[in-house]
């Protein structure tokens, strides 16, 4: 082996382009279909999948109990979307011999087998209509076998919902639906009655089950739900279908809208001091391999390395004064052109903590593709770091209220840094304060967290949305 070749740097620039243009998600989307649908000619089959009008065709999947309201939703949703409203009496309406080999089982109330119920599914999605424009599945599938089946034979959605309700309101619905006979929508005297005067004149009696039915309907669905949840837990969204109709319709929307995007995570992380970002970036770090990026910490080990740029580093940090911007994004540019930066993603947390550092940092090759501010009151961010102390015996930190010295004699000799006196903290609480405004303008679409509460549930805030659109 040639020992002079350079191992490959990978630029900075790539993930950014990629992200920019959906590069990552196109390509999973392209090989995902290719694998599920395969083909005989791959090429021709990439071609028109890239000349459809969108990359994000919807794969929906719409489950709940009997009388949840899932035909409504479903066909608002598919009106909206103009993908395919798919239910399994649409499945029995063509004349191919499969759907009449169905439709002898519902002449004779049985239930579909699960083989011929997927091949249906399986042989409508792949028609055109739904291949260019998308499709709802409403009420498909009923159960774990069902559900683990469809994955089987490829179909994939991209969004579940659940809706939810308590039984009592499931009965009072189903007792009181509505039908129009000229559309097939489905209304309530109670919960969803049509705005159109019209409409309302010609509304008959829906088909009713009995109570018996009813609860042996929804019985079933509780055996399976877990079950279903388990198929479907990566894209679930479980909604309460028990408030007003337009209230669930528009949950369900913003949820369907949202799409996972597979890409190199560049993350910034700001807030206050003693908000948590140096926790919350080691808790993302250990889970998603990305790689942590301190920027006082970087600076201390850039100085101590004895090259050149720490050198010129070293006296600022004797002095205890601020290291000039130009030095910072040298070192930042550095660090983050490295291949773990360019292959794992990052966490940069301690910088940018000004609107000029911001602006540098977005005219780099290092833009974020995430932005988190947690959130935390000034008198919270003084208890928890002007109450902390440090034992220089073991090196442990305690704090006076969540984490007490174990003893009379630990707290006697705990000791507190300089930069968690009141002072000190109050002094940088102002100047965070002082430019949170004009960093939350450069970064409109950041997220907002409460860091008020628990490690744990402020992970889960972050976690939840780091590949969401």
């Amino acid at each position: 082996m040639d020992e002079t070749v350079k191992p490959l740097r990978i630029p900075p620039q790539m993930s950014v382009y990629a992200d920019k243009h959906s590069i990552f998600h196109l390509v999973q989307s392209m090989v995902s279909s290719l694998v599920i649908d395969q083909p005989d000619d791959p090429v021709s089959y990439l071609i028109s999948l890239l000349q459809r009008s969108s990359v994000d065709i919807p794969r929906i999947m719409l489950l709940g109990p009997p009388a949840v309201g899932k035909q409504t939703v479903a066909k608002k949703l598919s009106a909206e979307l103009r993908a395919v409203h798919v239910t399994t009496d649409t499945l029995l309406q063509d004349q191919s011999e499969l759907s009449v080999q169905a439709h002898q089982y519902t002449l004779t109330q049985q239930e579909l087998p699960a083989e011929l119920l997927i091949t249906l599914i399986q042989q409508r999605l792949t028609e055109v209509d739904c291949f260019n424009r998308g499709w709802v599945l409403e009420g498909i599938p009923q159960t774990r076998l069902q559900a683990l089946g469809l994955q089987q034979a490829g179909v994939v959605p991209e969004h579940v919902v659940m809706l939810e309700a308590p039984d009592d309101v499931l009965l009072e619905r189903s007792e009181g639906k509505q039908v129009d006979p000229q559309t097939g929508d489905v209304y309530h005297q109670t919960f969803i009655w049509p705005v159109d005067d019209i409409v309302a004149q010609r509304l008959e009696k829906g088909p009713a089950l009995s109570e018996k039915q009813q609860l042996a309907e929804l019985q079933r669905f509780r055996c399976e739900v877990t079950g279903l949840r388990s198929a479907y837990q990566h894209v679930l969204k479980i909604i309460n279908s028990d408030q007003p109709h337009n209230d669930v319709y528009q949950q369900v929307l913003a949820f369907v809208r949202t799409h996972h995007r597979p890409r190199t995570p560049r993350i910034l992380l700001l807030g206050p001091p003693g908000s948590g970002k140096s926790h919350q970036a080691r808790l993302l770090s250990e889970k998603y391999k990305m790689v942590d990026v301190c920027c006082g910490q970087l600076l201390r080990s850039v100085a101590a390395d004895g090259s050149g740029l720490g050198e010129e580093i070293q006296p600022y940090l004797d002095d205890g004064r601020p290291v000039p911007d130009s030095l910072v994004l040298q070192v930042l540019e550095q660090r983050l052109s490295q291949v773990d930066c360019s292959c794992r993603g990052w966490i940069l947390h301690g910088f940018p903590c000004d609107l000029q550092q911001a602006k540098s940092l977005q005219e780099s090759q290092h833009q974020p593709n995430r932005v988190f501010f947690l959130e935390l009151t000034e008198d919270v961010c003084l208890e928890r770091l002007t109450l902390r102390a440090t034992d220089p015996v073991s090196g442990e930190r305690f704090h006076a209220l969540t984490r007490p010295a174990p003893s009379f004699q630990v707290q006697n000799r705990l000791e507190t840094r300089p930069e968690d006196s009141t002072h000190t903290v109050t002094h940088t609480l102002n100047q965070y304060r002082l430019h949170t405004a004009v960093l939350q303008s450069l970064y409109p679409d950041a997220v907002h967290i409460d860091a008020d509460q628990d490690p744990h549930s402020v992970f889960e805030a972050l976690e939840s949305r780091l590949s969401t659109d």
